[in-house]
């Protein structure tokens, strides 16, 4: 007979919340944000689609930062992302800097981590994958300020709206909701008792398997800002759905499955291929 084995299966279990597909942040030039999306941090904008002066889409793994022409706004947090090869992240970084003065622009060295400010302020915690890791590179999470006291509201929220694990941690990095998009992502709702910036209208894009209910629970409440397509709709509010009560604001482009851009495959180049160590056959990334 063959030995008996034992799994705890629901480790596996990815909920209604299938991924985070892309930040919107509003940018007010476009060849600034070219230069520390692109140049600097090594992504590649997106060959196909907003190619033009108004706006840019930029391709991070399986992500991506959508970055309209318009008064800068800013994620009330941080974003974090994954990139490899941090010797060469770092001389991007530096090779940048002059074009970055009088700017938000800086970074440095946290650990294993680097840390960047963007030239209109946001904040991005830059990872180096490692063996465990089921991401080589893309955003991995949003850690987004919240009031204190806010995390079981929140938690209440994706878990009864959006039937996606959700749950309130208390760790020696404080108090936050930790809510799982898909697999290998997650959006993190971290109690500050610091002051938080008012809303800027920027928002988060996911896909969800189960469009519709979602969707009722969202109208009932009077939460829906958007009816925007047959495969797509909004929302801004996280509310506390047993008082009714607003706990924050991100606008949320809720998505379904049949989505004519759902698994649209992105361009992702080698960022540590340049002119001078140019070797034939190495310009797209491989994770």
């Amino acid at each position: 007979m063959k030995a008996e084995r034992s799994f705890d299966r629901s480790v596996e279990d990815v909920g209604n919340i299938q991924n985070m597909e892309h930040f919107n942040l509003t940018v007010p030039d476009q060849q600034l944000a070219a230069l520390f999306y692109v140049t600097g941090l090594g992504f590649t904008r997106d060959p196909y689609i907003d190619f033009g002066t108004f706006n840019m889409w930029i391709n991070a793994g399986e992500q991506q930062f959508h970055l309209p022409k318009s008064e800068a706004q800013k994620f009330r947090g941080t974003i974090g992302v994954v990139i490899p090869a941090h010797d060469d992240l770092k001389r991007r970084l530096n090779g940048i800097e002059r074009w970055m003065e009088g700017t938000e622009y800086r970074w440095e060295e946290d650990g294993d981590c680097i840390n960047v400010t963007c030239p209109w302020g946001n904040a991005i915690r830059i990872h180096q994958p490692d063996d465990a890791d089921t991401m080589a590179l893309g955003i991995a999470y949003g850690d987004m300020q919240v009031p204190p006291g806010s995390s079981d509201g929140i938690v209440k929220f994706y878990d009864q709206i959006f039937d996606t694990p959700a749950e309130k941690v208390e760790d020696n990095t404080g108090t936050y909701a930790k809510v799982a998009m898909g697999y290998n992502q997650e959006f993190r709702f971290r109690e500050t008792e610091d002051d938080i910036d008012e809303y800027d209208g920027h928002h988060i894009a996911i896909y969800v398997s189960n469009f519709s209910r979602p969707h009722n629970a969202l109208v009932e409440r009077d939460l829906i800002t958007e009816e925007s397509d047959q495969h797509q709709y909004r929302f801004q509010s996280i509310i506390d759905p047993d008082t009714g009560d607003e706990i924050t604001e991100i606008e949320h482009e809720v998505r379904s499955l049949h989505h004519p851009m759902k698994r649209r495959s992105l361009v992702n180049r080698n960022a540590s291929q340049t002119f001078g160590n140019y070797r034939q056959g190495r310009d797209v990334f491989v994770p």
